[in-house]
């Protein structure tokens, strides 16, 4: 039977309190699902979107394990690995496991890429029950005999797709090759395509599977726009929508999807030349370059962004007026995820695509 309250889990009471002060009362579809049999000491394979509370359905049973049988870890080691595909949002799982975790005494740890390495190593040097660690500067520390998973008991593998999409299934398979075969195993992925499903495969025991079926229809309350136009002509339809949301709109923000990373660094100069301000971020920008690009957003002083899908997963700003698809996406889904980022928490929000003659197929994959 599939709870309907947090206070019907088998949790226990510093995490019933950490709830109750939350004001969680009812769990999200992956959070009733997942957390009784997690508590089970299933292996788990779920589908699931961002933003659907998959972060709280595997910290809430592990924090309880944890806190149900606490040891003592050996220097350098950890009883928890979550593997995050990016800076941010290993960052976002560290302060979930503080927040449900503030009434219960464990240690834990981030490691990840883009900062000095050392104080990372001395966080490690006691051992900690939580690490949430990005792939490479995992390996990097494992390399450097700074980090040992032989005590590995609960591993997550988060947002497998962008791991993939990232290149890291190399790394991710050595690591997996580093901890205990005795373990529980999470794997949470937004698609299980055949190469997912394949690794999927290679990690779990006897999983059972959790999915949530994604959005099938866009917001309702995005005004959604094609503009069939010749390729030359993107770039002044631009700039004019630009200066409209500017008028009509004042502080909102504005993204632009490109599908390649020069793509984006052209356009985001040639916007700056034209009296917009905008930064660029995507998979060859450092992690320092994206946070600060972020950050500049988020303050309005560079109000457009221009992104690849794959950077701007990891984009969750409040008001974004308007969407651009400069350049249309090849995959429906990629399409749902750009023009979810307005339209966001009940706000009215704008998307336009921009198709020329050579992306008629794209777009009519993308209006599926």
């Amino acid at each position: 039977m599939i709870p309907t309250s947090f206070e019907a889990l088998p949790l226990a009471a510093p995490l019933h309190r950490v709830l109750r002060e939350l004001n969680y009362e009812t769990p999200s579809p992956i959070q009733a699902q997942a957390i009784p049999l997690l508590l089970e000491g299933r292996d788990l394979l779920g589908c699931a979107q961002t933003g659907t509370g998959k972060t709280a359905s595997f910290a809430l049973p592990i924090l309880h394990a944890l806190s149900e049988k606490p040891k003592q870890v050996r220097p350098k080691c950890c009883r928890t690995l979550v593997l995050a595909p990016t800076r941010e949002l290993a960052g976002q799982v560290g302060k979930s496991f503080s927040t449900y975790g503030q009434h219960i005494r464990f240690k834990q740890t981030l490691i990840y890429g883009g900062v000095g390495a050392n104080p990372q190593i001395s966080a490690m040097r006691g051992g900690v029950d939580v690490l949430v660690a990005t792939p490479g500067r995992l390996l990097d520390l494992i390399e450097q005999r700074a980090v040992d998973l032989s005590g590995v008991e609960f591993f997550v593998l988060d947002e497998v797709d962008r791991m993939l999409d990232m290149g890291f299934l190399r790394d991710v398979k050595r690591i997996v090759s580093l901890i205990p075969a005795n373990r529980q195993s999470l794997f949470f992925s937004a698609t299980l395509a055949p190469n997912i499903v394949e690794l999927a495969n290679s990690i779990l025991r006897n999983p059972a599977r959790v999915s949530i079926a994604p959005e099938t229809t866009t917001a309702e309350r995005i005004d959604q726009q094609v503009c069939f136009l010749d390729r030359e002509n993107k770039k002044p339809l631009l700039e004019q929508l630009l200066r409209d949301q500017s008028q009509a709109t004042s502080g909102k923000l504005t993204i632009v999807f490109s599908r390649t990373k020069h793509g984006a660094n052209k356009l985001a100069k040639s916007l700056c030349a034209a009296g917009f301000p905008a930064d660029a971020i995507h998979g060859n920008k450092s992690q320092a370059q994206r946070e600060k690009a972020l950050e500049r957003f988020k303050k309005g002083l560079t109000p457009v962004l221009v992104a690849t899908d794959v950077a701007a997963r990891g984009v969750d700003v409040k008001d974004v007026g308007l969407v651009v698809n400069f350049d249309l996406p090849n995959e429906p889904e990629a399409y749902v995820h750009r023009i979810g980022r307005t339209g966001r928490a009940g706000a009215e929000g704008r998307a336009v695509s921009f198709c020329a003659e050579d992306e008629r197929d794209f777009y009519g994959k993308s209006k599926k």
